[in-house]
């Protein structure tokens, strides 16, 4: 087997073994985040909670992820990711599950918190450790906007499931409650799965033929002494990296926008539109298809074209052309239209955006660093769900807070076009 035909196929083994169980479990972790977005249309009334109040539950989520999250990444560096991913799961379904029979407010902000910190590091040990073990530099904007399709699909499969679940009633307990325990479930299960099916590296797969297994070991370790021959990065280092810090706050406004976009969308659009929990989680499924297929164009121009920032930041801006014009049009299928707009420009930078780190960093330096520029991003987690419900309770509607989330994807972009045109390429070996 000649050397274009192994890296083929150790390609096409990593996608199936690596990339698919991930894709897995992303799409469990993101119907447990964004299912409280749905259950609110519902639980709000029965548990008293204000507009301000839900926002400060769903964003809380982030200050337990926020604490765990650099730790975590690294823990999984050093030991073993497939086994942390496992442990995160368990502990997430388990929270998840619980939050069916909250009947205080003081619950949902304890719940959400124990949920973040159960699923902290996640898309950290994700893309600092597992995917670079066995993709290279040119290949991970393509891999991780594949995987990244999780994101929208579980909206595509989980916003309709939510809007019929919110009208049905199982052994006593109301749709919001059969909702958290029904997604609470799979990452129970799949944590067991998960330690059968990955691998740590290449030379632990046992799918792996020798060939593929050298060839996969040598192009990870010469695109590591590439790095490390521009510049050798401790985890300290990489926190001072001027390119560091700016992708932190870069993700912080950006992640304020997806976050305030995401929790408060089925609100918004029944507040605009009047129409039925039903039709929301029908329709808001919507979005997602469309900011799917973006995202993987995206993911496959900038892998094919090689450039980050352009491909980055036009998809913000059009986030927050959809986010701001979505509240000041009247016609609610006009609205819905930028709200569309807004789902794609929010999601579909999302694979260009984890293969920018991973281009001058490695090893602990890549795991430290990501976990810090994900922290970053869940403190604007916190940020945008907490200050639209401010926003809207203060004012009535919806219009200001959306306006807000707009500008801060604007910036964002903009930020991203400050990044390094080119990187330290690791070579061709990496290819």
């Amino acid at each position: 087997m000649d050397d274009s035909a192994v890296a083929h196929s150790a390609k096409r083994k990593a996608y199936l073994n690596v990339v698919l169980p991930l894709f897995f479990i992303s799409i469990i972790a993101y119907l447990d985040r964004v299912n409280i977005g749905y259950a609110a249309l519902t639980m709000n009334s029965d548990l008293g909670l204000s507009a301000k109040m839900f926002g400060m539950g769903a964003g809380i989520f982030f200050g337990g992820y926020i604490l765990f999250e650099i730790p975590g990444a690294l823990i999984a560096e050093r030991y073993s990711a497939k086994i942390w991913l496992a442990r995160i799961m368990l502990s997430w379904g388990l929270v998840s599950g619980l939050m069916a029979f909250m009947t205080a407010t003081w619950h949902f902000y304890v719940l959400r918190f124990l949920l973040g910190a159960a699923e902290a590091s996640l898309y950290p040990v994700i893309y600092a450790t597992c995917i670079p073990r066995w993709f290279g530099a040119k290949d991970r904007a393509r891999a991780i906007a594949l995987l990244l399709t999780s994101l929208q699909i579980s909206g595509i499969v989980g916003a309709p499931l939510a809007g019929w679940m919110l009208g049905v009633s199982f052994f006593g307990f109301k749709g919001w409650q059969c909702l958290f325990i029904l997604e609470a479930i799979p990452a129970i299960l799949f944590a067991f799965v998960i330690i059968s099916w990955m691998a740590d590296r290449p030379a632990d797969a046992v799918w792996l033929t020798d060939e593929e297994k050298k060839f996969l070991d040598d192009r990870y370790h010469r695109e590591l002494t590439a790095k490390i021959a521009v510049k050798r990065y401790t985890v300290l280092l990489a926190f001072k990296e001027p390119e560091v810090i700016k992708l932190c706050f870069a993700y912080f406004l950006w992640i304020s926008g997806f976050w305030g976009f995401n929790y408060w969308m089925p609100q918004v659009l029944k507040s605009i539109a009047g129409w039925s929990n039903l039709a929301i989680g029908w329709l808001s499924a919507v979005p997602m298809a469309a900011s799917l297929v973006a995202m993987l164009a995206i993911g496959h121009s900038s892998s094919k074209n090689d450039e980050i920032r352009w491909h980055g930041a036009v998809s913000l801006f059009i986030g927050a052309i959809g986010l701001g014009l979505s509240m000041i049009v009247k016609d609610p299928w006009i609205a819905f239209f930028f709200v569309i707009l807004a789902g794609i420009g929010t999601y579909a930078p999302f694979g260009v955006w984890w293969s920018y780190p991973t281009m001058f960093l490695s090893g602990t330096a890549a795991a430290g660093a990501i976990g810090l520029i994900n922290s970053f991003g869940n403190t604007g987690g916190f940020v945008g769900p907490y200050v639209t419900g401010f926003i809207k309770d203060t004012t009535g509607s919806f219009a200001g807070a959306w306006i807000y989330l707009a500008c801060s994807l604007t910036v964002a972009g903009l930020l991203m076009l400050t990044f390094k045109k080119r990187l330290p390429d690791p070579q061709d070996a990496t290819s």
